[in-house]
């Protein structure tokens, strides 16, 4: 048997690929127009209370915020799309005279799974291009309140690190290694728990023997004054690790940056677990688009056959439910260190896949 007759004839496999097509996308444009919507209700009065903001920044937001709901709910538009597709063609009979013409439910389903492979690529690229870069400049969007946004999406914000009884806060940090360039430094100097004075520069750098800061100042606690220092040389114990890996963000990173950041907190002695099942996630989860048509199979064929078709549809979106909860759970688990990071990125995957293939064995006994 070649490959080419595996489906069940071109025309068919075009008709039915279209069919999953068109259904599939009409479903997630509903499913995004309504979230959206949704989301709009909580977060457009928190966009507006900042001074200046108004419809622009609205928009904005649903630039940004549309890309992840589109990821989220892909897979699931999948499963829709599947649902509803073999139901219209089991109302038509169409199902019955692809069988009846000697086809196996593999082959019935072909086409269908070769049009959800090509949605999991599709999926992996939007994700990896478009929703990591989204995510990263919403986060940072929402950790100012909606203000000013920062000008660079892969900066770090926000990162505290101490330095002995000192801390430091570094508003923006750009790069990544000797090549960081901080901004908006502020060292909280401390003696013996007691704050001793405040020093803040605008701008820092990594030079031999710490970090240097510049334009400078220093207020002295004690004597209530500021002195202008110039250049100024900090944080002397202070890796670069420290600043550029101290939150790594897996969802604000495409794949390759994640396994960068990966690799440099592994050699920096830092526990990488959470991270690495993220990491396969990546694969995992868009791929998960091809899991939907066997576990949508129940609607075109059912496990009993004198079963209705609105159960068989409803036991079809059950099963995908259960996979999408069984997801999180693993991912859950990894995350806390109870499971392998492969195995939590996995396991849900090829748990699935065979109750899926048992669902269409059953079928063609």
């Amino acid at each position: 048997m070649t490959f080419t007759s595996f489906f069940p004839s071109r025309t068919v496999a075009i008709y039915m690929a279209r069919l999953f097509l068109v259904r599939t996308f009409a479903v997630l444009a509903a499913l995004v127009l309504v979230l959206q919507a949704l989301d709009l209700l909580s977060e457009s009065g928190r966009i507006l209370a900042f001074p200046g903001n108004g419809d622009a920044q609205v928009w904005h937001y649903v630039g940004l915020r549309v890309p992840q709901i589109i990821a989220r709910f892909l897979p699931f538009s999948v499963l829709l799309g599947t649902i509803l597709t073999l139901i219209t063609m089991n109302q038509n009979s169409e199902i019955i005279a692809l069988k009846g013409s000697g086809l196996s439910a593999h082959q019935v389903l072909a086409p269908l799974l070769v049009a959800s492979m090509g949605i999991a690529v599709i999926s992996f690229v939007f994700s990896d291009r478009v929703v990591a870069r989204a995510t990263a400049t919403l986060d940072q969007w929402q950790k100012v309140d909606y203000g000013r946004l920062p000008i660079d999406r892969g900066d770090r914000t926000n990162v505290w690190v101490r330095d002995g009884d000192d801390l430091i806060e570094v508003a923006q940090i750009r790069g990544r290694g000797n090549a960081a360039r901080l901004g908006g430094v502020t060292l909280y100097d401390r003696t013996g728990g007691n704050l001793v004075a405040v020093v803040h520069a605008d701008h820092g750098r990594r030079v031999a023997g710490g970090w240097a800061i510049w334009p400078a100042n220093r207020f002295d606690v004690a004597k209530g004054t500021v002195t202008q220092l110039g250049t100024a040389v900090v944080a002397k114990n202070v890796r670069p690790d420290q600043f550029t890996l101290s939150s790594v963000d897996a969802d604000g990173l495409s794949f390759g940056a994640l396994k960068s950041a990966i690799a440099d907190l592994s050699d920096a002695g830092r526990p990488t677990k959470a991270l690495e099942g993220s990491l396969w996630h990546k694969l995992s989860g868009p791929l998960s688009a091809v899991l939907m048509p066997l576990l949508g199979a129940v609607a075109a064929f059912g496990i009993a056959r004198s079963g209705k078709l609105f159960i068989r549809a409803v036991i079809g979106m059950a099963l995908g439910f259960a996979y999408f909860v069984a997801d999180n759970f693993a991912l859950a688990m990894g995350n806390l260190g109870a499971y392998p990071p492969f195995l939590a990125a996995w396991a849900p995957f090829l748990l699935f896949f065979l109750i899926g293939e048992a669902v269409l064995i059953r079928s063609e006994e």
